[in-house]
């Protein structure tokens, strides 16, 4: 027993050490291939010196006994370019088995594409390819481990040191990361890439930064970098220390990450943000960001949920400062900025000795609140001690400030300017005791409803005792605030409504949501079900190219959908990569005479998987009975698929609605034809990806009415 409990005490020590230089190699090679194909269970000769594996059968079992894979890069001094190859190989094979192994020299380590099922465990893929110089952008997946679709596999205890990505996992989903190390890398120490539902917890993932002396920004190197629509993973409790970002949930191309979890991770002393996040609905629970330049940066995260975390020290002169934003040179623990904010919960941090506001809230600078406010917050029980301020907001609206504790602040709460419906019961209540308290609150109600009717939205509560008075208060962002368990609403013009309600009892008060589409009862055929009249067109230049490449799955979605029984779901690949027509022709009945006052609209949801995103778009066109065309485009200098009317619109439904006759937003060129036989729909990317895309409610109507009917 108590060799036993030696033996787990030196596995502890282990885990704990900062990363080593790899273990001695052997010097002889007796000869190898230059490629070794396993078929077949295999143990390795520590004694031999490999070359690259290529892994061709499933069910498998390679134990490598310390024995290494040495690329052609392995000697000390090598450029990047000089790191070529992948030491170990895998596509197409499950249920492998892989312990063991070092490999470097590389410009990867270890390749696994189309698998499940895998164990890897114990590995030392340290030293493969490594960029600390190269400037901004992506710079290819490479370095350490590379998971491409793979599934239900397990990770445990492996080591990527002094590469470029320690670990990138792309549409790879349910697996488990646990006691790793992939740390020191001059890009990522962990990548997810359209990848969800993993368990990622207790790894190493600290240095993740690429930065020169005198640099402020460190290029987007972090230590775990989230993009791209990687929904319902867990990060706990992992070291993720000294990077460029801490965690960094990006969306350069509109796709957001949701759902995430992220408990008890250390973000400290990061160059820029301990986390840095601009995607909506996800959960940062008792993380610590300290020493850094901002603790939290939640740019363009609505509904999201801060709960018990530590965001200290962090802009301070003698340490990281990049990047004040705040007015006198202000830094912050937590700050909302330069993106929406609505629905916010702030509850139980402590914020202490930043340079600058503890907790910031800010809406949009430019319109000076205009284009959208920081609005439907709940700041509870936090504790703000010896900051500038200790709560800053400007350009908000509907705050409610409970429990909140100040203590040495130069100001505890600085409400600068345009900030509006605050309830603030500051010093009436106790703090909520822990997590996300007892309550749990959700709207029941449509998500669309048809222009001129009538809507009812109800808010539940779970978790209140029913002696407990409820408290009930909605608003449509409108700063009309009702009561009452239920909200009615009819409205008159179709668009995106953004609903919030706060219900307390007792201490607390907890929020939810609804985000409503209103729409309008007409549409043509080409979006309710008659998909024959649709064809698919490449262009380049707006001429049509020599050889159609971009091919089109369509169909009728019954499940994302907002007008009628169905929308038109439409998945392009492959896609060639420039301007894509997708055209629909009218049956003769649908044929259209069309006027100055009229305008074309429908509504869109996309999915374009380029790191880039959109080339400007959409470019429509209306096609005449005669063959004439009149082309409506965005105006010069506007790229209407990335200029959101609302924020939601990044992954949810956006409204579009063109004049025929053009105005500042829409230029219109050629003539109107006198009947509209067809209406196309082009789109344009920077990259060639799988393009996604849902129509739904496309139409030729008249102008727009009020908004909305009392």
């Amino acid at each position: 027993m108590l060799r036993f409990s030696r033996y787990l005490l030196v596995i502890l020590l282990c885990q704990q050490l900062p990363a080593q230089e790899p273990a001695t190699e052997p010097e002889k090679n007796r000869n190898q291939p230059a490629i070794l194909e396993i078929t077949d269970d295999i143990e390795l000769d520590s004694d031999v010196q490999y070359g690259a594996i290529r892994v061709l059968r499933s069910g498998v079992r390679i134990n490598g006994n310390g024995a290494w894979l040495i690329g052609p890069g392995a000697q000390a001094g090598q450029r990047p370019s000089e790191y070529r190859g992948t030491a170990i190989l895998a596509e197409g094979v499950s249920h492998v088995t892989l312990r063991n192994v070092n490999a470097r020299g590389w410009e990867t380590g270890l390749v696994v594409r189309n698998a499940r099922g895998w164990l890897i465990e114990n590995c030392n893929f340290s030293d493969n390819f490594h960029d600390p110089d190269f400037g901004w952008g992506e710079n290819g997946r490479r370095g350490g481990i590379v998971l491409e679709q793979v599934s239900e596999s397990v990770l445990l205890r492996n080591r990527a040191n002094r590469v470029w990505d320690g670990c990138v996992l792309v549409k790879s989903n349910d697996n488990l990361l646990d006691g790793n190390d992939f740390s020191h890398c001059s890009n990522t120490c962990l990548k997810l890439w359209t990848a969800c539902r993993n368990s990622i917890r207790d790894n190493v993932l600290s240095h993740g930064i690429r930065l020169t002396p005198g640099e402020v920004h460190a290029r987007d190197s972090t230590c775990v970098l989230i993009e791209s629509g990687s929904n319902g993973n867990s990060l706990i409790r992992n070291d993720c220390t000294y990077g460029g970002d801490g965690i960094f949930v990006r969306v350069l191309n509109g796709w957001c990450s949701t759902g995430n979890l992220f408990e008890k991770n250390d973000c400290s002393y990061a160059n820029n943000n301990g986390v840095e996040c601009w995607a909506q609905e996800n959960s940062f629970v008792s993380n610590t960001a300290n020493h850094c330049s901002y603790g939290f940066w939640m740019g363009g995260s609505d509904k999201t949920r801060l709960i018990n975390n530590e965001a200290s020290f962090n802009g301070l002169p003698d340490g990281q400062h990049n990047s004040p934003h705040l007015p006198e040179q202000g830094h912050a623990g937590i700050v909302f900025m330069f993106g929406p904010s609505s629905h916010t919960l702030v509850r139980g941090n402590r914020c202490e000795g930043n340079n600058g506001a503890g907790i910031a809230i800010v809406g949009d600078l430019a319109s000076r609140g205009q284009k959208w406010q920081a609005w439907h917050w709940v700041v509870d029980g936090n504790h703000l001690i010896s900051n500038r301020w200790g709560i800053y907001a400007k350009h908000a609206a509907w705050l409610v400030f409970t429990a909140n504790q100040f203590e040495n602040n130069q100001t505890d709460k600085m409400l600068d300017e345009d900030v509006l419906q605050v309830d603030d019961r500051d010093g009436q209540t106790q703090p909520v005791a822990s997590g996300a308290g007892p309550l749990r609150l959700e709207v029941l109600g449509p998500a669309s409803v048809m222009a001129g009717t009538e809507a009812e939205w109800r808010a539940i509560v779970h978790g209140a005792a029913s002696a407990e008075p409820l408290s009930f208060q909605w608003d449509l962002q409108q700063g009309l605030l009702r009561t009452g368990p239920g909200f009615r609403q009819r409205f008159n013009q179709p668009g995106f409504y953004r609903l919030g309600v706060n219900v307390t009892v007792g201490q607390q008060t907890e929020l939810a949501w609804r985000d409503v589409y209103v729409v309008g009862a007409d549409e043509v055929s080409g979006t309710e079900g008659e998909l024959s009249n649709w064809t698919l067109t490449d262009f380049q230049e707006r001429v049509r190219s020599a050889e159609q490449k971009s091919r089109m799955q369509i169909t009728a979605d019954h499940q994302e959908k907002l007008v009628g029984n169905s929308s038109l779901g439409v998945t392009i690949d492959p896609y060639a990569g420039f301007r894509v027509a997708l055209k629909w022709t009218a049956p003769m009945k649908e044929a259209r005479q069309v006027s100055d006052q009229q305008r074309l609209s429908f509504w869109l949801k996309s999915i374009n998987e380029d790191v880039t995103g959109w080339q400007g778009g959409p470019f429509l066109t209306l096609h005449g009975a005669s063959g004439e065309e009149c082309l409506l485009e965005p105006a010069e200098g506007r790229d209407l698929m990335r200029e959101l009317d609302d924020n939601e619109g990044r992954d949810g439904w956006r409204l579009f609605e063109i004049p025929l006759g053009g105005d500042t937003r829409w230029n219109r060129i050629g003539k109107l034809p006198a009947t509209v036989t067809g209406i196309s729909l082009s789109f344009d990317s920077w990259g060639a990806p799988p393009l996604k895309l849902w129509i739904d409610g496309l139409d030729i109507d008249r102008p727009p009415q009020p908004a909305v009917i009392p």
